[in-house]
């Protein structure tokens, strides 16, 4: 009984890891909250799909893999997830500690509540009712590595040589020389660098590619759902650098109009059931064929 439990188990965590879309920084998942399950990827000429179930509340899951501070910066439909501005990559975000696994669950609306995301029909989503609806149905995330603080550099000490020295000259050269060293030696090399001025604004993200196939149902969006409570802190970060160190993008629709689009295969329909004791169970051994 154990060996089975074990074995389900692994499964359990293997269907898991491949349900997360990972990077080298960071990996995402997105997870219906209704139901608890994580959404599995499928990706199609390049890009990566999840299919949403209307109505659902859903969530963003981030995990960091680094061993570092990583921020980042969230859109739904081309939004800012905590501003709510058009997104680009140099705006606010989430800052991951080492290791760390949060669920992003809503749109910010203050320190402590979010305004839930829902799958809901794309007219009704937040970005068309806010008059952007151009990119209604992906997500992305940039991720960016955090600025280390520079090394202190000290110079080093110049000890005379003490070949030829007498011996009590050989033993108080070295003292000399360190106490005739300047304060300036030891100072920082960047000493007083300010830090790093803000990255400057980016273009949002391109328009998703225009879906001309007829959809038999409208196409999915984020919803602005009910408050809930959701509590952040306010740090400081300084990016590495001012473009994202890694991107993960995310396309998403109902699983309807997946099917339509090709995105997800239609399943065959199933071979008629076979019964393999269709008789009674009263022969007791093989009886010889006809003939």
């Amino acid at each position: 009984m154990s060996r089975i439990f074990q074995v389900l188990f692994l499964l359990g965590i293997a269907t898991i890891a491949q349900a997360h879309i990972g990077g080298g920084i960071a990996e995402v998942a997105i997870i219906d909250r209704d139901s608890g399950e994580v959404l599995s990827p499928y990706y199609y000429r390049g890009e990566c799909w999840v299919a949403g179930r209307p109505g659902a509340r859903y969530s963003i899951e981030i995990r960091n893999r680094l061993g570092e501070r990583v921020l980042a910066v969230t859109s739904v439909d081309g939004v800012n997830v905590v501003s709510g501005a058009t997104a680009a990559w140099d705006q606010t975000g989430y800052v991951f500690s080492p290791g760390e696994r949060y669920e992003i669950t809503g749109w910010r609306k203050t320190d402590r509540e979010v305004a839930a995301f829902t799958f809901t029909a794309s007219p009704n989503s937040y970005a068309e009712r806010t008059g952007r609806p151009a990119n209604v149905g992906v997500i992305g995330v940039a991720l960016f590595r955090e600025r280390q603080p520079p090394q202190a550099y000290v110079a080093p000490s110049y000890v005379p040589p003490t070949v030829g020295y007498p011996p009590e000259r050989a033993q108080s050269a070295p003292r000399a020389a360190n106490l005739g060293e300047s304060a300036d030696a030891k100072a920082p090399l960047a000493a007083g660098a300010s830090a790093s001025p803000p990255a400057p604004a980016a273009a949002p993200m391109s328009p998703s590619t225009a879906i001309v196939t007829a959809l038999p149902a409208p196409k999915l969006g984020t919803g602005h759902g009910e408050r809930e409570y959701s509590y952040v802190n306010h740090t400081e970060f300084l990016r590495m650098q001012d473009r994202p160190n890694e991107i993960i993008r995310i396309r998403y629709d109902s699983f309807e109009n997946l099917l339509a689009l090709g995105i997800v295969k239609r399943p065959r329909p199933a071979a008629p059931w076979a019964n393999p004791f269709p008789a009674s169970p009263d022969q007791q051994y093989v009886p010889d064929p006809p003939g």
